[in-house]
């Protein structure tokens, strides 16, 4: 089988192949500005040698897709799989030989690096027996293998830039073929891009990029301006599986294409002045969500003191009947309503402990009702049983989720049996306002560190899906 495909002609119309053979030896680097053609130059490769060898495209801005409708290739949406299922995807690529563009377009730009590098390591971490020839492509590379530390978190960076590394360095014996493109080699690691043998340099102007580009083309340094007048979908080509000497090429056409084009030019909208402004306010206080409720107000210290001062208890009437002792049954359902009426309160979960211990007596003396059957423990632990909503349950399923909350701190008991309960009910897990509200606080940071916590004592399993949703499972529910 011929192992050679044209991708453009030469300035004297003279057709340029790339022998992919050599290709899936050597590795390619892709350097073009925005608008130089870079993606069509991909595209072009691709679709030559589609079939020919197993092709998997990671996509950050879903420009790839359209290869599915010509050539069969998967998509994968990203934002619709947990981290779990995008490993376990990784290694049946390589498995079946599947030919894939995974696109990253639904994710932000930290959680597309993050995804990027675990699917990279499986691939690169598939058994032996799955090490069939592979071209792996990574559009905008600078992304996931920078020269410097951006504005990512460090251990993703780490993580990122450890799985180029290992396609572009160590991925040719498991059959790995690394082709990167970069809009900028000065932001392009240099372990990165020194791997490849191969290079298509596209148009760009800033003077380090050009400068770049021309020492690897081995060109003097004089010659580096030509870099700029490149056309677009014109590049200088050089390496073992394209030209020994420099050649100029002019890519050739594609069948597929972006599924949007946001450079071409389109007609405006006809519509007139007024209509047009119509459109844009017609329902606007339905698109616009609510504005977040104002934090609960500060109480005043003094107010606080007062309030925490003992009530002075009503004198009997001489000679007037005695009132009724209550029993304690219903001592205790009234306390249950106390209970429901304060976790009925938006604001008091946000409150201290303390403050909303005194609010409960304040209530209990309102109504007559017997606080001391209450210490500030068996206070906060009932509170958080109300909070939680637990008397939505059938006795025997409260009676389970309430002793799996025996294992758990006063403190985080209350966002505990409210994932519990949901979880019972076989309803979806608690979002990010409810679990805020139970654990008295705004702050997604500590959100996820209670989430982190009661998961390492293994009271929950949490799964996490790119997209942004969230299932959790509570261990010992479905026990009898």
């Amino acid at each position: 089988m011929d192992s050679h495909i044209v991708i453009g002609q030469d300035a004297h119309g003279a057709d340029v192949r790339v022998d992919m053979e050599e290709l899936l030896a050597t590795r390619l680097l892709v350097q073009g500005n925005s608008g130089s053609g870079k993606s069509h130059l991909l595209r072009r490769l691709l679709e030559e040698s589609a079939g020919m060898v197993q092709q998997i495209i990671i996509d950050p801005e879903g420009d790839f897709a359209s290869l599915s409708d010509h050539f069969g290739h998967v998509v994968i949406d990203a934002s619709a799989h947990s981290a779990a299922e995008i490993v376990a995807l990784a290694a049946r690529v390589r498995e079946h030989r599947a030919s894939v563009v995974l696109g990253l377009d639904g994710l932000d730009v930290e959680l597309q690096i993050r995804c990027s590098a675990q699917f990279l390591n499986a691939l690169f971490d598939a058994p032996r027996e799955h090490w069939f020839p592979a071209l792996v492509v990574v559009d905008e590379a600078q992304m996931f293998a920078p020269s410097a530390s951006g504005e990512m978190a460090e251990d993703t960076r780490r993580l990122s830039l450890g799985a180029m590394t290992n396609l572009m360095c160590r991925g040719r014996k498991r059959g790995l073929a690394g082709i990167v493109a970069t809009q900028r080699l000065a932001k392009l690691a240099k372990n990165v891009a020194a791997e490849a043998s191969n290079f298509l340099m596209g148009r760009t102007f800033l003077d380090i990029d050009m400068q770049r580009a021309a020492d690897l083309l081995g060109m003097e340094r004089r010659q580096a301006e030509q870099i700029r007048d490149l056309e677009r979908g014109r590049f200088l080509g050089l390496g073992p599986a394209i030209t020994r000497r420099p050649v100029a090429i002019r890519i050739g056409p594609v069948k597929s294409g972006s599924r949007v084009n946001a450079s071409a030019l389109v007609p405006l909208p006809s519509a007139a002045p007024e209509e047009m402004e119509a459109l844009l306010h017609k329902e606007l206080d339905k698109a616009v969500p609510p504005p977040p409720p104002p934090p609960p107000p500060r109480q005043d210290p003094e107010e606080l003191a007062r309030r925490m001062q003992p009530a002075a208890q009503p004198r009997a009437v001489s000679g007037g009947p005695a009132a009724p002792a209550a029993t304690p049954a219903a001592s205790d359902a009234m306390l249950d309503e106390i209970l429901a009426d304060l976790a009925s309160d938006a604001a008091i979960t946000f409150q201290p402990a303390a403050s909303q211990f005194q609010s409960f007596m304040m209530a209990c003396r309102r109504r007559g009702a017997t606080a001391a059957l209450l210490d500030m423990a068996a206070f906060r632990r009932r509170f958080a049983v109300a909070v939680a909503g637990l008397d939505r349950l059938d006795e025997v399923m409260r009676e389970r989720v309430l002793d799996l909350g025996t294992q758990v701190d006063d403190d985080l008991l209350a966002p505990f049996l409210l994932i519990a309960r949901s979880a019972a009910q076989g309803m979806e897990s608690p979002d990010e306002e409810e679990l805020s509200r139970a654990y008295g606080t705004s702050s997604p940071g500590r959100i996820r560190r209670l989430l982190e916590h009661l998961e390492r004592k293994g009271l929950i399993v949490t799964r996490e899906n790119y997209g942004g949703g969230r299932t959790i499972n509570v261990p010992g529910l479905e026990l009898a």
